[in-house]
């Protein structure tokens, strides 16, 4: 870990906790910072900040006090999930203290090099995709970041023999100053998160920095038939690397309705790709010129592409059963994330869709209703998702109690060459603690009723 100098007795406040908190305050206090740790959850609740406390950090627990600023902190290390409009960091901001995630310090004490993936869509498949491919070449990759493993503590451990690839949100990547990876990736880029950043050009902006730094020894990979991103990418001052999905192209990596082409080549025929769905194919061509840039071998890749079933809860293929696929896509929480489902699967669908019911429009989904033969409607939204499905034309709705009835009623309701695909729209809390906990309700039910009509 690099002794970052610029930190040593510089006094920072830590906000929020959490898994990113605990792991900066605790790194900041090892790099010889003066840390303050202000954390909501009461400190007899809290594990983390009594462990801080222990290891000589300066705790407060259970409020916000507005004073605090009044302490004289030269840095704030905020969660990326504490809003912009929190009164501590409003203060933050109105003092001109600089403002951090761990994403930031992640950076500065890394030995490794970063791979930084970001977009609207695509980012854990693709930073999933690509540490198989870099795994495989033994590449030595490190996976961190939103993908649920906390940056800085990756970063802590990491060698010059390694890289880290880093899957980045819009939260996290607006409180960085001088990350610089030697790769970036942008998937794609829609509205979204416009509660948090206050406008879509805030949002826009603090993913784009992901490149902001990239001098022309590093690559930014982009998607070339989003013109947002086409423009940005001109102004760039990395070897810019991008990606289309509209033909073959002599340049970089490119995709047709047959073959992905690496500057101008064949790589693999779409046919022999494991990973279904038109959006994911975003995911592949960055993931595979991600590879390609750091060393990987094209023999690598064509393996993990002609194996790689996808992200657990995105898009995962279950099982093929009587003619029948099973797709688990209970990550789709909103109707923006189905469409991209409906979209990317050919023939006809048999859709398992509810759940909480937070009063949003389902009309994004009308234009790709008429791929869905058999609509399962389950949770709170069942009766509202059947009455559009009604009015888009489908023919055959049935209500589930529960996500083994679902599937029942899917099978039964199916026939060969249907794809039987769990994608709500909606989030679970109605009926289950996470969409992980759902997804994994509907692979067990899949397992059950496929072993039991064998």
């Amino acid at each position: 870990m690099n002794q970052v100098q610029q930190l040593h007795h510089k006094k920072v406040l830590v906000l929020g906790l959490a898994k990113s908190g605990f792991t900066a305050a605790r790194i900041l206090n090892q790099l010889g910072a003066f840390v303050t740790v202000n954390d909501s959850k009461p400190f007899a609740e809290n594990p983390e900040a009594q462990e801080l406390l222990n290891a000589g950090v300066t705790v407060i627990c259970g409020r916000h006090p507005e004073d605090l600023l009044d302490e004289g902190f030269e840095l704030v290390v905020k969660n990326p999930g504490i809003p912009y409009t929190n009164i501590i960091i409003q203060s933050a901001i109105e003092k001109g203290i600089p403002i951090w995630t761990e994403i930031e310090l992640a950076y500065l004490i890394s030995e490794a090099p970063f791979i930084g993936i970001t977009g609207s869509n695509g980012k854990t498949t693709t930073t999933t995709l690509l540490f198989h491919m870099l795994n495989q070449d033994k590449k030595k990759p490190l996976i961190a970041g939103n993908i649920g493993t906390v940056a800085a503590g990756v970063a802590e451990k990491a060698t010059p023999e390694n890289v880290i690839v880093t899957e980045l949100s819009s939260f996290q990547l607006k409180g960085t100053e001088t990350f610089r990876p030697q790769i970036a990736i942008i998937t794609n880029l829609y509205e979204a998160h416009l509660d948090y950043h206050g406008s879509i050009e805030d949002y826009r902006a603090s993913k784009m920095k992901i490149a902001q730094n990239q001098t022309k020894d590093d690559y930014f990979i982009y998607n070339a038939d989003q013109p947002l991103l086409a423009a940005f990418a001109a102004k760039c001052q990395a070897q810019l690397i991008p990606f289309t999905l509209k033909g073959r192209t002599e340049e970089s990596i490119s995709a047709d309705g047959e073959f992905v082409y690496w500057q101008g080549e064949k790589l693999i025929e779409r046919s022999k790709i494991m990973l279904g769905g038109q959006h994911n194919l975003e995911n592949i061509l960055a993931a595979t010129a991600a590879a390609l840039l750091w060393g990987g071998t094209k023999e690598t890749i064509i393996r993990v592409l002609t194996s790689f079933t996808g992200v657990k809860h995105r898009s995962q293929f279950i099982v093929s059963w009587k003619g029948r696929k099973f797709y688990n896509d209970s990550k789709a929480t909103n109707a923006l994330a189905t469409k991209s489902a409906l979209e990317a699967f050919p023939g006809q669908i048999v859709l398992l869709a509810g759940g909480l019911e937070r009063n949003h429009s389902l009309e994004e989904l009308r234009p790709y209703m008429n791929r869905v033969k058999v609509l399962i409607t389950f949770g709170e939204t069942a009766d509202r998702f059947a009455d559009f499905a009604e009015n888009c034309g489908v023919s055959t709705i049935a209500k589930a109690g529960d996500m083994q009835d679902a599937v029942e009623k899917a099978v039964g309701h199916s026939e060969s060459g249907d794809t039987i695909l769990l994608s709500p729209a909606c989030a679970s809390w109605d009926q289950y603690d996470s969409f992980e906990i759902r997804g994994d309700a509907f692979i067990n039910a899949v397992q059950r009723v496929t072993e039991a009509n064998e």
